[in-house]
């Protein structure tokens, strides 16, 4: 078995590579958004009331999951309605 003397130079490069090897682990992790949001959440984001929402859920515009008493949307179908619904003032 050959020994290997590892020095403060070493153990500092492996240090940095930990850290860098760490900070895009969780960066990856951080970027990534929630696929299914909540009823809260979505009022939030689209600035409009609970009634208005199920309105929504009733005719149709928006797809929803239900578990128990709670419902859930998809991020994606949400971020589509906003896109489809987009005018440009200017035309």
């Amino acid at each position: 078995m050959a020994i290997e003397i590892l020095t403060r130079e070493d153990l500092a490069a492996f240090k940095a590579e930990l850290l860098n090897d760490l900070r895009n682990l969780f960066s990856g992790k951080l970027s990534t958004q929630k696929k299914w949001i909540k009823t809260k959440d979505v009022v939030k984001m689209l600035q409009i009331s609970p009634g208005t929402l199920q309105n929504y859920r009733i005719n149709g515009t928006i797809n929803y999951s239900k578990i128990g008493n709670t419902i859930y949307y998809s991020l994606e179908d949400i971020q589509l309605l906003l896109s489809s619904s987009y005018t440009n003032p200017k035309s």
